[in-house]
């Protein structure tokens, strides 16, 4: 078994992070495996070193270990690039400049039904740039996936679930191309200023690192069929999937990096150990 923990570096790790790391790290070692670190920060407007620095310190207290040398996306953007284009020379990608404003707008028009459907990554893109002519190489522009014609051929996307979706979905998950096609749509994969995408980029790192068993909260459960359908496309393994509770606050909501109140190293500096944070999050 080989498991993961993937931050990104733009802020604290909290209460939810500390136990996506742990139960990935606990289940890795019931089974003999191996726990891996990789810090995802292809977005370099918002990484910072200090926090890169501060999720090494704060897991190393609670206990965690994880072999050298650490992955950084930010020095994988030639194996993102060489994915993208094989996507690109299979005609399933397209260049799109629309903005999130322009999104809302066509989603929105009276022909489009009025009201936009939400998907993953939020408004389910209403193709507006899927008839623009491709030429040349990959360009530099936004790059999304064409989802029909990914999916033909296909009868349906499956993964198999080992904790829990948001519903309680688990063992194996179907999802038919149509169902992909309305409520997911042709997503980014790559990013004008980053020249990736955290689909893309998790996908392909995923493989890398040879992990078994993706551990994540269940805010990702809907992205998994994403995931699924690269790697598909890329002829890379899928691994078994445990989307776990998220931790929330006293009023129900899931936490977030500027939860200050909440971060590892408050705790820290109020003299809790490493096992008052285990019974806190319930391990």
């Amino acid at each position: 078994m080989r498991t993961r923990f993937a931050p990104s570096p733009t802020g604290p790790l909290h209460l939810g992070h500390a136990y996506s790391a742990m139960l990935a790290s606990d289940l890795a070692a019931s089974a003999g495996g191996t726990f891996l670190l990789r810090i995802e920060d292809i977005d370099q407007g918002r990484a910072r070193p200090q926090w890169e620095a501060q999720i090494y310190e704060d897991l190393h207290w609670l206990g965690l270990e994880w072999p050298e040398p650490v992955m950084r996306q930010s020095e994988r953007l030639a194996e993102y690039r060489a994915a993208l284009e094989l996507l690109w020379r299979r005609g399933l990608l397209y260049p799109c400049t629309c903005r999130r404003r322009d999104i809302l707008e066509a989603a929105s028009a009276p022909q489009e039904g009025g009201e936009p459907v939400y998907g993953p990554d939020g408004i389910v893109y209403p193709g507006t740039c899927r008839g623009v002519p491709r030429t040349g190489a990959l360009p530099a522009d936004a790059l999304r996936l064409d989802m029909r014609r990914a999916l033909q051929g296909i009868d349906t996307i499956e993964f198999t679930e080992i904790g829990a979706g948001p519903d309680g979905e688990s063992g194996r998950i179907s999802l038919s191309p149509e169902a992909l096609v309305t409520g997911v749509g042709d997503i980014v994969v790559a990013r004008r200023d980053m020249g990736t995408s955290y689909h893309l980029s998790v996908v392909v790192d995923d493989a890398a690192q040879s992990i078994t068993h993706v551990v994540r909260g269940r805010d990702l459960f809907e992205a998994t069929s994403i995931h699924v359908v690269l790697q598909r496309l890329l002829g890379l393994p899928t691994p078994l999937y445990h989307h776990h509770k998220l931790i929330r606050d006293a009023d129900g909501k899931r936490l977030a990096k500027r939860d200050d109140a909440r971060a590892i190293a408050t705790y820290r500096a109020e003299g809790l150990t490493p096992d008052d944070i285990r019974a806190m999050v319930g391990l």
